[in-house]
């Protein structure tokens, strides 16, 4: 038998016929899902410091669980002494088995961890069913080593569903165990 993350048998046997229920979908195809998470790292120090992007990319790739790739400037801006194709951030984009086991680890390991955590603003929806939030310190994952960090750094962790509505998107991942904030229906 292959292996299936817990987050993804979750969905399937839990969340599913519960959305269902609630938004009375006619058909399995309509029920939203999470797409894909894409991690974002904007390194702004990466102008005086090239060494500062490569320790970004080594520690999103240890989060992720995948190769982060490196982001570059589109244009230059002498104002922030950017050049354009300057690397300047790192990214990686989680898909299937890897996006599951990263949303169990962000829910039941990091953020737990952050101090004075009550909860995810659920205020952070786009209008289509997607969900954006920040990151502030990434030593809140256990994959960082905190001997080995040279400076703290946040990122940007959007997921993204093919819910149609905020209201739709916002169900979802409360029932996939997000911890929102007001915990109302």
């Amino acid at each position: 038998m292959s292996y299936e993350p817990n987050l993804k048998k979750h969905y399937k046997e839990n969340v599913v016929p519960k959305l269902m229920e609630k938004f009375g979908y006619k058909s399995t195809m309509e029920i939203p899902r999470l797409q894909k998470i894409c991690i974002n790292q904007g390194v702004g120090q990466a102008t005086q410091d090239k060494k500062l992007v490569d320790n970004a990319l080594q520690e999103m790739t240890a989060i992720a669980g995948q190769k982060a790739v490196p982001t570059t400037a589109k244009k230059s801006v002498s104002n922030f002494k950017l050049r354009e194709f300057m690397t300047i951030g790192a990214r990686v984009t989680l898909r299937r088995d890897r996006m599951y086991e990263f949303l169990e680890r962000l829910i039941a390991v990091a953020l737990p961890r952050v101090r004075d955590f009550r909860g995810i603003n659920d205020k952070s929806f786009d209008g289509r069913g997607n969900y954006s939030m920040g990151v502030t310190e990434q030593i809140i994952f256990p994959e960082i080593d905190l001997d080995k960090i040279s400076r703290i750094t946040g990122m940007d962790v959007t997921f993204v569903t093919s819910a149609k509505t905020d209201a739709e998107a916002l169900f979802l991942l409360k029932e996939m165990g997000m911890p929102f904030k007001n915990q109302s229906n």
